[in-house]
């Protein structure tokens, strides 16, 4: 039995195994539809593909590459999967509930090697990448979810924030990408898919070079390099002006807004002078950044952080506002079922 997902091929890589194996076009058009339309769980079940090519896609593909481990309901909506990989790692996707729609948290690695002082995701170092396949997946286990429920639901938006830097993956990514947004498949427009990066500068020139059009957000957490060196080990390799010229180079190609992620930690990156700080590092660009301000969720291995005050947070707010800064603070989900990123996983292991 193959461990390949077939989930890893995009259309035209399918059209062109099913062509070296003697069989036509249009085939790869019947299998697409049953695997991204009508989202079978196995090849069996496509009841129009004629026996010796189902018989081919079982010898050499696998449908299901994760298996539910457990799952976790938050009172909000908000459902927490934690998948079991064929090698039987653990990863976990979310899905979270929004007046646009539904949307999807997906993973990118097993583990994570960027080393963030308050994250949870990094408690465990990374494994291994995922492929294209087992990132795709993770929105069609998520879909089949929904299609039990029986509500004619659709995973409308999806973000690449789970475990892991996708960056750091960036061939399984850009393939992951490039099925999620086919119209013929799962059809997410490029503007309703974000990626998120703790901030490989070298690798958002070759992302923005792709063209892929999707949205771009990268975790700052910090105005300057002393702080952002405290609690992100990647500032030492890349430091924030390399950041900054990276962010200038994708606004310029581009010509799309870029969100810079800020955490607040009390009493280390929320104060009124923080908040200057980072609106004059955004600068003339303010047109084309929107800063998405996020509570920060505490993780008991990391008791040195702690939750920044309401009044603290507000305070940051109003001082980037006043000073023409396009902001926002992210509506939490899941409060109740170890929100943070990577708490069910590594509390499982």
């Amino acid at each position: 039995m193959s461990e390949v997902s077939i989930y890893g091929l995009t259309f035209d890589q399918l059209v062109e195994w099913l062509l070296e194996h003697g069989h036509r076009k249009y085939r790869a058009l019947q299998v697409w539809d049953w695997l991204y339309r009508k989202q079978v769980e196995r090849f069996s079940e496509m009841i129009d593909i004629p026996e010796d090519c189902l018989q081919l896609l079982v010898r050499h593909f696998i449908l299901g590459s994760l298996d539910e481990h457990c799952k976790q309901i938050s009172a909000d909506g908000t459902i927490k999967f934690l998948f079991r990989l064929k090698d039987d790692h653990l990863i976990e996707t979310v899905l979270m509930r929004h007046k646009f729609g539904l949307s999807a948290c997906v993973t990118s690695q097993v583990g994570c090697n960027m080393g963030c002082s308050f994250c949870a995701s990094g408690l465990v170092t990374k494994h291994r990448d995922l492929t294209g396949g087992e990132i795709v997946e993770q929105i069609i286990k998520v879909q089949h979810h929904l299609n039990q429920q029986k509500q004619a639901e659709k995973v409308s938006h999806v973000v690449v924030m789970g475990i892991g830097e996708p960056l750091d993956n960036f061939k399984n990514l850009v393939t992951s990408l490039q099925i999620m947004k086919d119209h013929k498949g799962l059809a997410i427009g490029a503007r309703h898919i974000t990626v998120s990066t703790s901030g490989l500068a070298d690798k958002i020139y070759e992302f923005t070079d792709t063209d892929l059009r999707v949205n771009l957000a990268i975790s700052l957490h910090a105005p300057t390099n002393e702080i952002r060196a405290r609690i992100m080990n990647i500032n030492r390799a890349f430091p924030i002006e390399a950041l900054i010229q990276a962010i200038d180079y994708y606004i310029v190609k581009t010509k799309r807004k870029i969100t810079l992620e800020y955490i607040l930690l009390k009493d280390l990156n929320d104060r009124r002078e923080h908040a200057l700080q980072l609106a004059d590092l955004i600068g003339d660009r303010r047109k084309f950044v929107n800063v998405n301000i996020i509570h920060y969720n505490p993780v008991d291995e990391h008791p040195q952080y702690q939750r920044s005050e309401h009044e603290s947070t507000l305070a940051f707010y109003d001082t980037l506002k006043k000073r023409g800064i396009n902001c926002s603070i992210r509506l939490e989900h899941g409060t109740d079922i170890d929100a943070a990123c990577g708490q069910l996983r590594s509390k499982q292991i």
